[in-house]
């Protein structure tokens, strides 16, 4: 195996099964711990999402010779509308930790815990084919992309969890359901190396793709789970956090 796929496969591997691991271990802490810390790991994720999506992604898919900005836009506005569609439909799920521990969730989210499983494996699969897809292009928009995974899957696999729990799994059901929509993640990789000539040609397109998925993320799943009120203290903390994952992430990578 060559150096770029062992890179392709860690990064792969962090933002897989090592996130799941993490939020595991996380949800060990005491419930006043877990539920002030997770709005700042949150607003992290933001910033690190936006930023690399604005600073990284978009200008690489702009930066081909040859290339149609047109259509790379037409794209990027087109994945936000089919990540709305999916996630309205179910067929991929973003849960924000802090509104899954603050309402109670009725008996129906038993037949939802399937859903919830199949729309992550689906999602993994994707940020699969984005990480190879990034690293493909440049190594170091790869080590980028595959961090703004890692930011995003930890706070999602957190609500996840919280879900799968309230479902009437025990722990170690729902991180073993966790761990193994994690693996689709190593699927996406192996599928975007194995077709890697035909993907360098959509290459542009994948990078538009991939960010609108962190954009959509970003907007319409992380900043409404921060949406509560709390003190000015509070909040600027928060706005810091998103900037700082703004600032250090669009830090340009060539």
């Amino acid at each position: 195996m060559d150096s770029l796929s062992l890179w392709i496969f860690l990064f792969v591997f962090l933002g897989g099964i090592l996130s799941v691991s993490v939020a595991a271990l996380y949800l060990t802490l005491p419930e006043a711990t877990r539920s002030k810390t997770v709005d700042y790991l949150v607003s992290l994720a933001i910033g690190i999402l936006l930023g690399t999506s604005f600073s990284h992604l978009i200008p690489e898919a702009l930066a081909g010779d040859g290339t149609n900005s047109q259509l790379i836009m037409a794209t990027l506005l087109f994945s936000i509308l089919l990540f709305f569609i999916l996630e309205k439909t179910l067929l991929w799920r973003h849960h924000h930790p802090t509104t899954v521990e603050e309402h109670k969730l009725n008996g129906k989210i038993d037949a939802s815990a399937p859903i919830i499983l199949f729309g992550d494996s689906f999602h993994n699969f994707l940020d699969g084919i984005l990480i190879a897809s990034a690293f493909m292009v440049d190594f170091s928009l790869g080590v980028v992309t595959g961090l703004a995974v890692v930011a995003h899957e930890i706070p999602q696999e957190l609500g996840d969890f919280a879900i799968l729990i309230k479902a009437g799994l025990t722990r170690r059901r729902a991180f073993l359901f966790n761990f193994f929509s994690s693996v689709a993640m190593f699927l996406g990789a192996v599928v975007a190396l194995a077709f890697e000539t035909a993907l360098l040609e959509y290459q542009p397109y994948l990078l538009a793709i991939a960010a609108g998925s962190f954009i959509y993320v970003a907007m319409s799943d992380l900043i409404p789970a921060l949406d509560n009120e709390i003190e000015a203290k509070e909040l600027s903390l928060r706005v810091l956090l998103v900037a700082v994952g703004m600032i250090v992430f669009s830090l340009h990578h060539h």
